[in-house]
């Protein structure tokens, strides 16, 4: 074809804008790549609108782009690839919504409301109320993560796209759950690591599923707080207490390990052990002999010296050797005595009192220790401090069962208050997930009303143009 041929060919050929055009680069230039289109009019590719690399670009190389603007005011036809790609990715994005396909990118920005990912050259809002399964406050660890979501709402007009990753956990956590719940039983012993500690348990991810280590099965001894105890990452052995539907509770009180297994042995009457004081009351020491285990050591046994509280004479932490001198294993109690430990006194010997009975009548008129009177004397107080020792112990046990209670209703209030703060954040959430959502359709709106004016004074332009060909 002669050089007027292809001319003539080009004068008599059209294009418009939108168009999807190849040609053939004539000059890489500092700021912009010139196009042969096959048009009268050279089109220009400015750099920022390049998908290619303009410093491997050579005239003669075929390229593809879209044409933006037929001219622009020099004559020059302005075209893009990066629209161009743009469009062709849009039906990508098409596809990912209908199928719900899962796409993977990376966080560029964690910003108010959410996260926002680029899929190719198209960004994508990620509503924090979707990022994840449970609410979330700090999204900051999500930066520069790569994550999976799918498409839920694309509007290409808008240049709207909305991804959600919370339905794709909510999904893999059922799958794991629905697996875990399918191979184990009550009884089996699980690994697991400590997800999350709350006032009323700790959490506990074993294989994909949460199981939760409630307060009263952290310990055979008792627990106020468990971040005491557990640490978020920590390793935990443990064993399915129950299953309810889709909650499954752990343990590890294993039942072979109850120290009250072989309490009768161990702490049978007349056994000295060693413990630590682990709390004083105004009646007596309660010591820790083993996890779980604790035995009253009453006021009235710690020395023989009088004391008014045990206070006077033990400190909670200190070790002392004790004897035990009573073991109840069905109610699980142990009496103990540091007393009984300590040198026998002299037994009262035969003396006078000026040849007078004494007020006691322990002895007789003649000084003689009046035996009768001084066991009968004893046995009394004997019973006496039993008697107290019994309404003591029955009074801890109420106090120790109001406080069990306590710390039960308290573990069940902190549940339930986490849940209505959940809940409460995820509404909050989503009322500023509504209000983001009200301004960019306002801001949409506004970019709408632009881009439809710019499109009718390009065609203003065009139509004049094609009336002064």
């Amino acid at each position: 074809m002669s050089e007027f041929e292809q001319m003539l060919n080009e004068s008599f050929k059209t294009i418009k804008t939108g168009e999807v055009v190849k040609g053939t680069v004539l000059a890489v230039k500092e700021n912009e790549v010139c196009v042969n289109i096959g048009y009268k009019h050279d089109g220009i590719i400015k750099l920022e609108d390049l998908t290619a690399d303009a410093a491997a670009l050579q005239p003669g190389d075929e390229i593809e782009a879209k044409v933006v603007k037929i001219n622009d005011g020099d004559g020059n036809v302005i075209l893009s690839q990066k629209r161009m790609r743009v469009e062709r990715e849009s039906a990508v994005l098409q596809e990912a919504l209908e199928n719900q396909t899962v796409l993977t990118a990376t966080v560029d920005e964690v910003v108010k409301g959410g996260l926002t990912a680029t899929v190719d050259d198209i960004k994508v809002f990620i509503p924090a109320s979707l990022v994840s399964d449970h609410f979330e406050k700090d999204l900051s660890p999500y930066a520069g993560q790569e994550i999976s979501f799918i498409v839920t709402e694309y509007v290409p007009k808008k240049h709207r796209v909305i991804g959600d990753r919370k339905q794709l956990l909510i999904t893999e956590r059922k799958a794991a759950l629905k697996s875990v719940l399918d191979n184990i039983n009550v009884g089996d012993i699980v690994e697991g690591t400590v997800k999350n500690v709350k006032d009323f348990g700790a959490f506990i991810d074993i294989g994909g599923a949460d199981g939760l280590l409630h307060i009263s099965e952290m310990s055979w001894g008792r627990i106020k707080n468990p971040n005491r105890l557990y640490k978020v990452g920590d390793q935990v052995r443990c064993f399915v207490k129950n299953i309810e539907g889709e909650k499954i509770g752990l343990s590890v009180k294993f039942p072979d390990e109850n120290p009250w297994n072989n309490a009768e042995v161990k702490y049978a009457v007349g056994n000295v052990v060693t413990g630590k004081v682990a709390r004083l009351t105004d009646f007596g020491a309660f010591v820790e002999l083993d996890n779980g285990i604790d035995g009253l050591l009453h006021v009235s046994q710690i020395t023989r010296e009088r004391i008014e509280k045990p206070a006077d004479a033990l400190t909670e932490g200190q070790e002392v050797t004790v004897k035990v001198t009573g073991l109840d294993l069905e109610n699980k109690k142990i009496s103990l005595s540091m007393k009984a430990l300590l040198p026998r006194e002299d037994r009262p010997q035969r003396g006078t009192r000026n040849g007078h009975r004494n007020e006691d009548n322990l002895t007789t008129a003649d000084g003689t220790v009046n035996i009768e009177a001084y066991i009968k004397k004893m046995d009394a107080e004997e019973a006496r401090k039993e008697a107290a020792l019994k309404a003591a112990e029955k009074a801890e046990a109420e106090k120790e069962a109001l406080e069990d209670k306590a710390v039960e209703v308290k573990a069940e209030i902190a549940e339930k208050v986490e849940e209505v703060k959940e809940a409460v954040a995820e509404k909050t959430e989503a009322v500023a997930e509504k209000a983001e959502e009200v301004k960019e359709a306002v801001a949409e709106k506004v970019e709408d009303i632009k881009e439809a004016v710019a499109e009718k004074i390009e065609e203003i332009k065009e139509n004049f143009e094609k009336k002064d060909e």
